[in-house]
C-alpha cells in the first residue's frame, strides 16, 4: 500500500478526532438501547425462547413467501420459516413458538401434514427439535456467562502483558463492540440465537487482536521515541500499523461479505453479525481503546512519571 507509505516519525493525528468518535459510538450505543426498550427486549430465537424446529423436505422448491402466508391465515404470523442445507435439498426449518397451536410429538406432526399435504402432496418431515422455555433459559444465563469469562480472561492477559490501563481500556471496547453489534440486531428487528452469540465471541477474539497490535507498537515506541508526547507516541503506532488492520480487515471483511451474500439464510444472521463486528472493532481499536488508554494514562499516571499531556 504505497499511500501509506510514511518518513519515519510521521503519523496521521487519529486522537484529533477522539471527540467526534466519543460522540458517535454514544450514538451508536444509545441508538441500540433505545430500540431494546422500545421493542421490549430482543428478538430471541427458539434457542433462547423456547420452541419447536421442524426440517421438512419437499419435493419442489418451496416458496417461503408463499408459505408464510399459508401459516398467516391459519393464525400463525410468528412462524420462522428458513432454508435448510443446499437448494438442490428443497428443505426448510419451520420455527415454531412453544405456544404454538400445533402442539408437540404426533400431534404436531399430524397437523403438519394436514395443512401442508393439499399444496405439497410428496413432503417428508425429517426432524422435530423442541426446546422448553426453561432450556432457552439456562441458554441465556449461559451466553452471558461465556461473554463475561472471555472479558475477564481478556482483561487479565493484556494486564499481566501490558498494564492495567490498557486492560480496562480494551475490555471497554470490547464491551462497545458488543453493545453496537446488539443494538444493530435490535434496530433491525433480527433474531438474536445461538449462533449470534458465536459470532459475538469470534467479534471479541478478532478486536481484541488488532487492539493488542497497536498497544504493542505502542510500547515499543515509548522506548524508542522518548522526546514524543504520549498522544503523539500513540498516533504514531496506529498510524505505523495501519496498512497491517487495512490489509487484515480488508480481506477478513470480504469473506465475511461473501458469506452474508451467498451462505443462504440459514447463516445469514452469523455472517451479518460478523460484518458489523468486524468493522466497528477496526474502528475501536484505532477511536475506543486508544483514547481511553491516553485518558487513563492521564488520571493515574504510571509510578515514576509525569502526567501524560496532550
Amino acid at each position: 500500500m504505497q499511500f501509506l507509505n510514511f518518513k519515519e516519525g510521521q503519523f496521521i493525528d487519529f486522537l484529533g478526532y477522539k471527540r467526534f468518535a466519543a460522540v458517535f459510538s454514544g450514538l451508536l450505543i444509545l441508538a441500540g438501547i433505545v430500540s431494546i426498550a422500545a421493542h421490549n427486549g430482543l428478538k430471541y430465537g427458539i434457542d433462547f425462547r423456547g420452541g419447536t424446529n421442524v426440517q421438512i423436505q419437499f419435493s419442489t422448491a418451496p416458496n417461503l413467501d408463499q408459505l408464510r402466508q399459508f401459516f398467516a391465515e391459519r393464525g400463525m404470523k410468528n412462524v420462522v420459516l428458513q432454508t435448510f442445507g443446499d437448494a438442490a435439498d428443497k428443505e426448510i426449518l419451520l420455527g415454531l413458538p412453544i405456544d404454538s397451536p400445533l402442539g408437540t410429538g404426533e400431534n404436531l406432526t399430524s397437523e403438519l401434514r394436514n395443512i401442508l399435504l393439499p399444496q405439497h402432496p410428496k413432503l417428508e418431515i425429517r426432524r422435530i427439535e423442541t426446546i422448553g422455555p426453561k432450556v432457552g433459559d439456562e441458554l441465556k444465563i449461559s451466553a452471558v456467562q461465556a461473554i463475561l469469562i472471555a472479558l475477564g480472561l481478556v482483561l487479565l492477559y493484556i494486564t499481566i502483558r501490558f498494564q492495567w490501563r490498557q486492560g480496562v481500556s480494551a475490555i471497554v471496547a470490547l464491551v462497545h463492540d458488543v453493545l453496537v453489534v446488539v443494538g444493530m440486531f435490535s434496530i433491525l428487528d433480527k433474531e438474536f440465537s445461538l449462533t449470534v452469540v458465536a459470532a459475538l465471541l469470534t467479534v471479541v477474539g478478532y478486536s481484541l487482536n488488532d487492539t493488542i497490535v497497536v498497544f504493542d507498537r505502542i510500547r515499543e515506541n515509548l522506548g524508542k521515541y522518548r522526546k514524543k508526547s504520549f498522544e503523539e507516541t500513540i498516533n504514531l503506532s496506529i498510524t505505523e500499523t495501519l496498512s497491517r488492520t487495512l490489509i487484515t480487515s480488508g480481506t477478513t471483511l470480504l469473506v465475511v461479505l461473501a458469506l452474508f451474500l451467498l451462505g443462504g439464510e440459514i447463516i445469514h444472521d452469523f455472517a451479518f453479525a460478523l460484518l458489523v463486528g468486524v468493522l466497528i472493532g477496526t474502528y475501536s481499536s484505532i477511536y475506543v481503546a486508544s483514547p481511553l488508554a491516553v485518558l487513563l494514562t492521564k488520571l493515574a499516571p504510571p509510578a515514576g512519571t509525569a502526567p501524560a499531556t496532550s
